[in-house]
């Protein structure tokens, strides 16, 4: 995993057990799984709207935007990117 992924992950995590004030990651926990899955698709949109009609520059800034998201949807599940990476190896045995 990368350091970037696992540094991420660990702030997702450690917002949702200490919710901060006017942290973006706690409003998300706190408005619910709905509002979350919400935003994964409305970040899935944007990828494909980069995808086809965009510079690399905005497929990358989106896809960001869907990988961030996407973790906060895991970490709300009580999953991680390692339960995803164990998918993908499994996959590619």
């Amino acid at each position: 995993m990368s350091q970037t992924i696992d540094a991420l992950l660990a702030t997702i995590q450690d917002r949702k057990e200490h919710p901060k004030e006017g942290s973006y990651t706690c409003r998300l926990f706190a408005e619910g799984p709905v509002e979350i899955l919400k935003k994964v698709g409305e970040e899935a949109v944007e990828v494909v709207t980069a995808g086809a009609l965009q510079s690399d520059d905005r497929v990358v800034y989106e896809s960001a935007d869907l990988i961030y998201h996407l973790l906060v949807l895991l970490v709300s599940r009580g999953l991680t990117w390692a339960d995803v990476e164990a998918e993908l190896a499994r996959r590619f045995k």
